[in-house]
């Protein structure tokens, strides 16, 4: 998993993002992207619930990463600096929340949500009507409901935390573009040019993750864009550095709570 999108197609963020209107508090928008899209990084006034109903996206906030598949969604606080990528082709959709609303105000950023059967409906519902229709008394109500269903979403652990200490960043950035490298610290320290023991003490201080379980997280959140993209669990466990296909199908149920090829139906 990794960060760079140089060569992916950009694109703009929607307009929609940027509209301030206290009489339209939740807004919608969606579009189709193609595998390997990102839509340019940027910021908007508004709070996004971003959700794929096909494929996989990548949020990228940050040093911190966050993996969306279509049985959840991401919250992005308004004036949070983020860019999406698409692991996957992926059938987008958006909920803009006007920045006089209070949503979520307790999440320091951004958050990777379990999705429920009334938001993923309330989600299509809003999108049934153009931004620019008149927000009437139904409509307001609707908007109120998907205000209350936003703030009760569990938050799930799809997320990656990243660093800020240089030497932190040149072995997470390696390992994200190699996650199945399977050197221990003690061999890997001296890509970041510092000792196993001041590594292992960054992970902790600006993580809040052992090395270790920051690495189990890193693979397991690649596998899960590697079945966006229909990959076996096999090729899964063997790509990822797995000693087996069934270590990597048990590290994968440990985690969460189901087998790898019935994660992306099942509601995670």
């Amino acid at each position: 998993m990794t960060t760079d999108i140089a060569e992916t197609t950009s694109f703009t963020p929607s307009a929609t993002a940027f509209v301030c209107d206290p009489a339209r508090p939740v807004l919608a928008h969606g579009r189709v992207l193609r595998m390997g899209a990102s839509v340019a990084p940027h910021s908007h006034p508004r709070g996004q619930l971003l959700w794929a109903m096909r494929g996989v996206l990548r949020v990228v906030s940050g040093a911190s990463v966050w993996i969306v598949p279509p049985s959840h969604a991401v919250w992005i606080p308004g004036g949070t600096l983020h860019h999406v990528v698409t692991e996957s082709e992926a059938d987008t959709r958006n909920l803009y929340v006007d920045p006089s609303c209070s949503v979520r105000t307790g999440d320091p950023g951004c958050a990777v949500l379990l999705l429920t059967p009334l938001m993923r409906a309330l989600i299509l519902r809003m999108g049934e009507d153009p931004a620019e229709a008149p927000h009437d008394a139904r409509r307001l109500r609707l908007c109120a409901v998907v205000l209350d269903e936003i703030a009760a979403l569990p938050e799930a652990p799809l997320s990656l935390p990243g660093g800020h200490d240089p030497r932190l960043a040149r072995l997470a950035g390696h390992l994200g573009q190699n996650p199945a490298d399977p050197r221990p610290l003690t061999e890997l320290a001296a890509i970041a040019g510092a000792s196993p023991r001041t590594l292992e003490r960054l992970f902790r201080a600006e993580t809040g993750l052992t090395f270790r379980q920051w690495r189990a997280r890193l693979r397991l959140l690649s596998a899960i864009e590697r079945l966006g993209r229909g990959e076996s669990s096999t090729a899964i466990a063997w790509s990822l550095g797995y000693s087996s296909p069934s270590a990597f199908v048990a590290a994968f149920r440990q985690q969460f709570g189901c087998p790898p090829q019935s994660y992306l139906q099942a509601g995670g």
